[in-house]
């Protein structure tokens, strides 16, 4: 099957690409929405001495696993060609189906055992509840941002093609952030894990400044890559911290916080490409506006760590 034939074949299927990307990715947000639910409940209720480590951990395989698929989707389109992408699309079909299957033979643990988890209305009603929201979205907002204006600002900051941009972009942004998910995993027992995330966020908006007002293009190349180290303990230190504050939350409120945290991750890359459209197409003036969300998730951070559910 040459290239024609293949975008054919995929034209025949649904002849919109542009309703079919949207119907795909619905498609895939939620069911990535549901094993982020799912899974952060199970490794909860799980017996770990360390729960926060272990969940740190966890995450750390969705870096591991955005790596790959980087490389081995470069790799394939740089051997077979960028026609051929309806064949690659297939080939990574594979794994959710898969997971199908595991999924199937996984045991689900109660979070609050014998007791009854708090309803939705109950979470509301805490003031805790709602600083871990608001931590949440900008969590997702500073990694999320960062991530996808990755590939965009090595791109046009470097003059690297689409290729070397989404390696030097989004693939370093993961492998940073996979390793500070793994190192905390690891040392996490020795760590408290507050002063990590307060930590963490001012590297983060030292990480923006950088890429946002650094004089030399290596250097704001190099603020976007180590922001990925600074976002690593945000997402999985939210969950951890909130389900220990909250702790007849229950899957509620792991629900609730994958939400405002996919809430951030939709309203960071908004705000940056709105300023930098605004601005002439200056990627650095959306970066700097970005700047917000490592700032108010640092704000935060304390704010929780003073606070107890009542």
């Amino acid at each position: 099957m040459n290239g024609n034939e293949t975008n054919t074949t995929a034209a025949a299927v649904l002849p919109n690409t542009y309703a079919g990307i949207l119907l795909s990715a619905m498609i895939y947000a939620a069911g990535s929405g549901l094993i982020e639910v799912l899974v952060s409940p199970i490794v909860e209720a799980c017996p770990f001495d360390n729960k926060d480590s272990v969940m740190s951990l966890l995450h750390s395989f969705y870096c591991w696993g955005s790596v790959g698929v980087i490389l081995l989707s470069t790799a394939f389109l740089a051997v077979f060609g960028m026609e051929r992408w309806p064949i690659l699309a297939c080939i990574w079909a594979v794994l959710p189906l898969y997971n199908t299957f595991n999924f199937l033979s996984c045991p689900i643990e109660s979070l609050t055992g014998s007791e009854e988890g708090l309803t939705i209305r109950q979470l509301c009603r805490l003031p805790i509840f709602w600083i871990s929201l608001v931590l949440m979205v900008c969590a997702g907002a500073s990694e999320i941002s960062m991530a996808q204006w990755a590939s965009a600002y090595a791109e046009s900051a470097l003059g690297l093609s689409k290729s070397i941009g989404d390696i030097a972009g989004p693939c370093l942004f993961a492998v940073m952030m996979g390793i500070s998910r793994t190192f905390y995993g690891k040392y996490g027992e020795k760590i408290d894990l507050t002063k990590f995330m307060i930590a963490s966020g001012t590297l983060c908006l030292i990480c923006y400044l950088a890429a946002a007002l650094a004089p030399y293009p290596l250097l704001n190349l190099t603020g976007c890559v180590v922001c990925g180290f600074s976002v690593g303990i945000m997402w999985p230190g939210t969950i951890s911290i909130s389900s220990s504050k909250i702790p007849l939350g229950g899957t509620a409120l792991f629900a609730l916080l994958a939400m405002a945290g996919d809430m951030g991750g939709s309203i960071g890359p908004f705000v940056i490409g709105f300023v930098t459209q605004n601005t002439g197409d200056d990627l650095k003036a959306g970066m700097l506006a970005g700047c917000i969300f490592p700032a108010v998730l640092i704000l935060s951070v304390f704010l929780l760590r003073q606070r107890n559910a009542e």
